[in-house]
């Protein structure tokens, strides 16, 4: 279900960047008594009453004008209006209902959405002034009296605004046998042509400008060799390149996108290399224990070099050296090539992360490593390592049980997980071990 928006609207300099900054819980539109201050659309999420939805603040709507930028915040407000799910209209006690207030009410009846009439700067708590009733001609039912300076009414407002969202839908499940992949990588990767190309239709908007896909987008795809959801996802920026809110907000929707897939497709720009930017998508995704491929798009544009794919991989390699259990794949999504080998990659990338090995298999493994590479020793105490038990899947986590934990040193933790890579395979998947001193509950 997509994420409700809530757009304010209203003449210039009636309070609507000072009740978005109040709403939002940060300063995020610049306050200024000077008309025509915010001139884009700016968005912040907010959630109340256990509903997350995307709140937009607009530039003063002028009905009647000849000046360029005030024509310019025009269309933005109406764009705005647009793409609302519900539309808080903000007028200003003080001033009383002006003719630009009653241009902007007809032009929201005629919109034939939701609209909650706000009348700002109510200040004084209790009955309201005289002048307040006269808001009622706007007829846009029930005004409400609200003050964004000082809070009052803020809560009825946002009480009104989720009233009249969709019902929310219950929490989706994916059917057994359904694989959920995040296409994930820096703005410009390749994420939404590689889907495009992957459902033989433009279902997501392409283009050359980073940062197109401003949400994470959730299509089915079934072939032969079975059923998966595809989520492309926003571009994850660096954090200091993030300079807009709805920005932000991509950058978190991408985040919950990999939270809830079960493998990561992690392009890599092949004209980039491993930028410091993959190495943080990357590492997002290896943190929150996701299986993972890592997929060098466009190597059609290289491969006439003298790359070959060997040594290009040898560099991913050293650039994600923490991902060294995930496969590596190059491909170009817009001519195709090699994008049918990502899926018996994702089955396998799924199947490995779900694996699960019984107790008396895993301690075989741990008896042969313990028996091959003696435990360490500090201080003429040495390290035993008395049993071993998985406690859980995607990712594969184990739980060991030895003597002394301070004993049990990083460099034998990988020994014993390469063993267990050895052995089982897990690959595609990262590994989880948690240490545990015998008593310990």
């Amino acid at each position: 279900m997509s994420t409700p928006i809530v757009s304010i609207v209203g003449r210039p300099n009636v309070g609507k960047s000072l009740l978005f900054n109040r709403l939002a819980g940060k300063r995020l539109s610049i306050v200024e008594d000077t008309p025509g201050v915010t001139r884009d659309r700016l968005y912040a999420p907010v959630q109340w009453r256990g509903r997350e939805f995307l709140i937009a603040d607009t530039g003063g709507i002028e009905p009647h004008t000849d000046d360029e930028m005030l024509r310019f915040m025009r269309r933005q407000a109406l764009a705005a209006i647009d793409e609302a799910d519900v539309i808080v209209l903000m007028t200003d006690l003080h001033t009383g209902v002006t003719a630009a207030d009653e241009d902007i009410a007809a032009m929201l009846r005629r919109a034939k959405k939701p609209v909650i009439l706000a009348v700002n700067k109510a200040d004084k708590i209790g009955e309201p002034a005289p002048e307040f009733y006269e808001f009622y001609k706007l007829a846009l039912g029930e005004p409400l009296a609200i003050s964004a300076l000082h809070g009052n009414g803020t809560g009825e407002l946002l009480d009104e605004c989720v009233a009249h969202f969709p019902p929310e839908e219950p929490e989706e499940t994916v059917e057994d046998g359904v694989i959920r992949v995040a296409v994930i990588g820096k703005p410009n990767a390749g994420k939404s042509s590689l889907v495009n190309r992957i459902l033989g239709t433009e279902r997501v908007i392409v283009s050359n400008v980073a940062g197109t896909t401003r949400d994470a987008v959730d299509t089915p795809f079934e072939n032969e060799t079975g059923r998966y959801v595809f989520i492309d996802t926003a571009g994850m920026r660096r954090q200091a390149r993030v300079d807009e809110a709805i920005e932000k907000y991509s950058v978190m929707r991408a985040m919950q996108a990999v939270e809830r897939s079960d493998v990561c497709l992690i392009l890599i720009d092949a004209q980039d290399g491993v930028t410091e930017q993959d190495t943080k998508v990357a590492g997002y995704a290896h943190e929150h224990g996701k299986a993972s491929i890592i997929v060098v798009n466009k190597w059609d544009l290289v491969a006439k070099t003298d790359k070959t794919m060997a040594e290009y991989e040898a560099k991913v390699r050293t650039g994600l050296s923490y991902m060294s259990y995930a496969p590596v794949v190059f491909i170009s999504a817009l001519t195709g090539q090699r994008v049918g080998q990502l899926f018996p990659l994702i089955r396998a990338a799924y199947e490995q992360s779900s694996l699960r090995i019984s107790t008396g298999q895993l301690n075989d493994v741990l008896r042969d490593a313990v028996t091959r590479v003696q435990p360490p020793t500090d201080k003429g105490r040495r390290l035993k390592v008395y049993y071993m038990t998985q406690t859980g899947i995607r990712p594969p986590n184990f739980v060991l049980f030895c003597n002394d934990i301070e004993l049990f040193h990083y460099s034998y933790r990988r020994y014993i997980e390469n063993r267990l890579r050895e052995v089982f395979g897990f690959r595609g998947t990262p590994v989880r071990m948690t240490i545990r001193q015998k008593g310990d509950e």
